[in-house]
């Protein structure tokens, strides 16, 4: 994996640990990857972080499969609270970059990670959530991502 590029507003930098409850917060991020042919591919998605580790779901097939199966290097970004500031011409806003290396999941570690998914989306509806999961859990795969470096940057004032 290469090294995170330096922030450059280092006074916004924000500390690690909240860094990571503010990606638990978020609702949703965006997966950048490699394309098999070199190029930047982008995909906006929901997600769960469970033990240093960013979780999503997806398809049996398709793009983004092939893209991490041609290089398992990714990023990941989530933006929390934002408001624009018209007269400053400016934003306040929160946000993490997290780097890591994504691999598919399966057996516990796949439930755990779908269980944790409508947990975190359909809260109340965790029995119906299981039973989807029961009927679905074959037609859909897992990935994960480790977090190998993971930044957190914010403007509040």
């Amino acid at each position: 994996m290469n090294p995170k590029p330096p922030m450059r507003k280092a006074e916004r930098a924000i500390p690690e640990d909240e860094t990571r409850k503010l990606l638990e917060g978020c609702e949703y991020g965006t997966l950048s990857m490699t394309a098999p042919d070199g190029s930047p591919h982008a995909v906006p998605m929901s997600f769960v972080c469970l033990d240093n580790t960013i979780y999503f779901h997806c398809a049996m097939e398709g793009y983004k499969i092939s893209c991490l199966n041609a290089n398992p290097e990714v990023c990941f970004s989530a933006v929390g609270k934002t408001e624009t500031l018209p007269a400053k011409f400016s934003t306040r806003f929160e946000s993490v970059i997290v780097y890591g290396t994504a691999r598919e999941c399966a057996g516990d570690e796949k439930q755990k990670a779908l269980e944790a998914l409508i947990r975190k989306y359909s809260f109340g509806f965790l029995a119906g959530g299981l039973a989807y999961i029961a009927r679905a859990a074959g037609k859909t795969r897992v990935y994960g991502i480790a977090i190998e470096t993971i930044t957190g940057k914010a403007r509040r004032t």
